[in-house]
């Protein structure tokens, strides 16, 4: 771990909010485009598999990160240790596995369990925890792909044209109630599909 280099450069970044007359004007809200499209830069990057480009988007990527707990510990709302310390031990707490005596070698089992660990966290729904800010259809899959990490999973369902495919009654029953909890918390509606596929609507 390159201590040093990560101290030198969070100086770096708490002498330029200081100095810089652009970064002392800037909040949460008017970096947060940016910090969208650089994780857009981040993905795009990988895709390309152009590695090179991958270390300066992370790079990037950290600075908003950083930036962004600078600006939080000016208001006293958190600060970068607090940020570090709270991953740090997230990941410990929901890697029992490894960290803890519960152990496990199925990833499937691993998955269905660290959802359930979230929920004892104090999610009131599995389908917590995805952004509202998500693109429709990427949201949509997420919403499905969390769903399907506990079991309700299928390959055929009634699509949008009405053309009817067999499928499970009592997943078709439990997925919906799950989507209707989340359509009443967010006063949206949401869609499931697949993709490749006809939507199916969920009132």
């Amino acid at each position: 771990m390159a201590h040093e280099e990560f101290t030198r450069f969070v100086e770096v970044t708490k002498r330029l909010r200081k100095e810089c007359p652009w970064d002392k004007e800037q909040t949460h809200a008017s970096i947060r485009h940016s910090l969208i499209e650089e994780t857009y830069e981040v993905v795009e990057s990988i895709d390309d598999q152009n590695w090179d480009e991958l270390k300066k988007e992370l790079g990037d990527l950290l600075l908003h990160v950083v930036f962004h707990a600078n600006i939080a510990e000016e208001q006293n709302e958190f600060t970068l240790k607090e940020v570090i310390d709270g991953i740090s031990e997230k990941l410990i707490r929901r890697h029992p596995h490894i960290y803890g005596t519960d152990k496990r070698d199925d990833v499937g089992e691993i998955l269905q369990h660290w959802e359930k660990l979230k929920m004892k966290e104090g999610r009131e729904s599995l389908l917590d925890g995805v952004p509202k800010e998500l693109p429709a259809l990427l949201r949509a899959h997420r919403l499905t792909e969390r769903a399907s990490k506990v079991g309700f999973d299928w390959k055929n369902y009634q699509c949008q044209s009405g053309n009817r495919s067999p499928i499970d009654d009592r997943k078709i029953h439990q997925t919906v109630s799950l989507h209707r909890e989340k359509t009443k918390r967010d006063g949206k509606r949401y869609s499931f599909f697949e993709p490749g596929r006809d939507g199916w609507i969920v009132e």
